[in-house]
């Protein structure tokens, strides 16, 4: 029955990653069957974490991350959770070995949210580590499955690459984050003077971001390639409309992929995955 309850877990975490995100789905879908449910679950958790800080304001944000927080770790000490979030990560992050250092600075950055409305550039950069980077280097002791010189090799990369993804979210939600929660996360940007040399600034960084994640995401196990890089050109089509839009726009609107345009992304990136070029 233990392994019914378990499936439930991991069951649950995916319905929570095909609901939020559809781009991240097709790129779960498109990993190795033997992956799909320990990203679910990944992702399952960061969603989850992440909820409490944007969205729950009409509750006390804090008791409920710092519940959180210890329901995570108490789960991953006894290996059990009535939580299905909680339950399905701590079974992954047993399996894999994934480090404490990478849930604690992923958990520390929801908490910056709670707080920071500006950030200096240390501060962004620890951010951006917390929220994004360790994300991608959970997911890469995952695919790694053990092996720690693949890991190693292969870990400034994933950095990259979750930086860059985070990047992109800022820009892409640089409105709600503003009016909505008061945020602005890139450092010594005033809102209010956003123009085109910063946001063409910001953007060079960003691109530099992306091509030093691809190198990593051509080296990745075959198994874990075509999904990861799918997730990669989703985000860089993404990147690529926001950059040919005036700062005005990307202040008043948030710029998105239409699903039509996802699907033709997916049967690109498949027709490269059969032909052996990525």
């Amino acid at each position: 029955m233990m392994a019914l309850f378990n499936k439930t877990a991991l069951e649950c975490s995916k319905l929570i990653t095909e609901r939020y995100s559809t781009s991240f789905t097709l790129g779960i879908k498109t990993l190795d069957r033997k992956f799909h449910f320990p990203i679910y679950a990944i992702y399952g958790f960061v969603r989850y974490a992440d909820e409490i800080v944007d969205t729950f304001h009409d509750y006390d944000k804090k008791t409920l991350l710092d519940r959180f927080k210890f329901d995570t770790y108490q789960a991953i000490e006894e290996g059990i959770s009535l939580n299905p979030v909680l339950q399905s990560f701590q079974l992954v992050v047993r399996q894999y070995k994934i480090e404490h250092e990478l849930i604690e600075s992923f958990l520390k950055s929801m908490e910056m949210d709670l707080y920071h409305q500006n950030y200096t550039s240390e501060g962004y950069q620890q951010y951006i580590y917390g929220s994004a980077e360790v994300v991608g280097l959970m997911c890469l002791r995952v695919f790694c499955e053990g092996d720690p010189a693949e890991f190693n090799r292969l870990r400034e990369p994933a950095c990259k690459l979750g930086a860059a993804f985070q990047k992109v979210n800022f820009l892409r939600d640089m409105k709600s984050d503003y009016v909505e929660r008061g945020r602005t996360y890139f450092p010594g940007i005033d809102f209010s003077n956003f123009d085109l040399d910063v946001k063409q600034c910001i953007e060079c960084d960003i691109q530099r971001d992306f091509d030093e994640a691809y190198i990593g995401i051509m080296n990745l196990p075959r198994g874990a390639r075509m999904g990861v890089y799918l997730a990669y050109m989703y985000y860089q089509t993404l990147f690529n409309k926001i950059k040919q839009l005036p700062a005005s726009r990307i202040q008043n609107e948030r710029i998105r992929v239409p699903n039509p345009q996802k699907i033709a992304l997916l049967a690109q990136t498949y027709l490269k995955y059969r032909l052996n070029v990525i």
